[in-house]
């Protein structure tokens, strides 16, 4: 991220370096976040035996899945709580917090014995830590991309906010690549046996890194102002439930793709599309490359020609491709064929990605912004894309067919397109 605060106006009040490492220290920690948060998604299969073990290996899947969801409910508890404290006690306070949550739940799923060892208390333990993931994750998003938003110069915010999700995507691409350098380095004996654990154990070396970055920054320009009683109120932007309203059915495609198309597809590739874990992972891994690289210039091109012909480029997308890119990863493509229709269907998201994070942080007033952002944005990432996962396995269950998860593409991208129509245009307004 050299270079990010190139340029940043006199208004910050402060110098480009203290803006450079600002930024850089949030996306940095944002990533250390998403990869203990995303680890678990690509574990899936090996979770499903240790800590649900059965004869009926879906059940033991959904189940999985099931506290693969659970984390994503206590997000709207984090959203309210940790948004709360960004916008009373600053971002930094926040962020400094959630990384500390986030490291305890994810070593500690790395520590729990398994049932065999202990028995039910092994799965109640396991969704212990889930439930402190969520609620660092439900307070981190917002208060990282207000914090990011915040710090970026005007007419600059899309490209700038992009790297907010830019570093959630190098979370869950870290996580990706973890998860397939074990299946690579590893006999599936040891991964079942022990090697499992490693990823998860990582979280406790990332954590010494996350917390010095985040000490050291300072809050950001638009918080001091409003501090100071120089930002506009809420009532020239819309009703705290309105602006909720809308923040939630924006994020719906958002959540839906990333779970679906980011967490799930190594485990439907695997089972339907005829690929081993190794190289579903890996070409995971390759899809979540080419998102990385193209979300900044995504979020650099809706600074010129605004958020919502991308947004809703992406929503629309989704409508008319899920189906037919499903059909063509179930036809017995090659894996380098698999990767490049994830590559294809990540470009799609970029377009969603690269706007994504100024075009909802500039719905909001800064007095506000990380509480209500945090809450519709949890919301929605709790109810359609924490289960994700689950839905897509029990709709392939429930219609006996594999090409079922591109209904609940489909049904999201109508969704969100119809929200974000109802959107003004903000990118080439001053940041309230």
């Amino acid at each position: 991220m050299s270079g990010l605060a190139a340029g940043y106006g006199t208004e910050a009040g402060t110098s480009g370096m203290s803006a450079r490492r600002a930024i850089s220290a949030a996306g940095i920690g944002n990533v250390l976040e998403y990869y203990d948060f995303g680890i678990y998604g690509f574990l899936a299969s090996v979770i499903a035996r240790k800590f649900f073990p059965g004869t009926d290996e879906v059940a033991a899947l959904l189940a999985t899945f099931a506290a693969f969801g659970v984390g994503f409910l206590a997000r709207p508890l984090g959203g309210i709580v940790l948004g709360r404290l960004g916008d009373v006690r600053g971002r930094k306070s926040a962020l400094v917090t959630t990384i500390l949550l986030m490291a305890v739940g994810t070593v500690g799923i790395g520590l729990i014995p398994n049932y065999a060892s202990i028995g039910v208390l092994a799965p109640v333990l396991l969704v212990l830590c889930r439930i402190l993931q969520g609620l660092s994750a439900g307070g981190e998003w917002g208060n990282a991309t207000s914090f990011i938003v915040e710090w970026s110069p005007e007419g600059r915010r899309g490209y700038f906010g992009s790297y907010s999700q830019a570093s959630v995507v190098g979370g869950v691409l870290m996580s990706s690549a973890v998860a397939a350098l074990l299946n690579s380095l590893f006999s599936s004996a040891d991964i079942d046996a022990w090697a499992w654990r490693l990823p998860f154990l990582l979280g406790a070396l990332l954590l010494p890194v996350g917390l010095w970055l985040r000490r050291g920054i300072e809050e950001t320009p638009r918080f001091r102002e409003e501090q100071a009683g120089q930002t506009s109120g809420l009532a020239d932007l819309g009703t705290p439930f309105g602006l909720m309203a809308k923040a939630f059915g924006f994020t719906v495609l958002w959540t839906v793709s990333y779970y679906v198309m980011l967490t799930y597809l190594p485990t439907f590739t695997q089972k339907y599309a005829g690929l081993s874990a190794t190289a579903a992972l890996w070409s995971n891994t390759a899809g979540l490359l080419a998102l990385l690289l193209a979300i900044p210039a995504m979020g650099a091109l809706s600074d010129r020609i605004g958020r919502k012909p991308m947004l809703i480029f992406c929503c629309l997308a989704f409508v008319v491709l899920a189906y037919p890119g499903f059909r063509l990863m179930l036809s017995g493509l090659a894996v380098w064929g698999v990767a490049l229709v994830q590559i294809g269907f990540n470009l799609v998201i970029s377009a969603f990605s690269g706007p994504g994070p100024a075009a909802l942080a500039e719905l909001f007033p800064t007095r506000s912004r990380t509480t209500l952002m945090s809450v519709g944005y949890s919301l929605s990432v709790a109810i359609f894309g924490g289960f994700a996962p689950f839905i897509a396995t029990w709709l392939i269950q429930a219609t006996g067919t594999p090409i079922a998860p591109t209904y609940y593409l489909i049904a999201a991208g109508l969704v969100s397109a119809a929200t974000i129509a109802t959107f003004r245009e903000t990118a080439f307004e001053r940041l309230r």
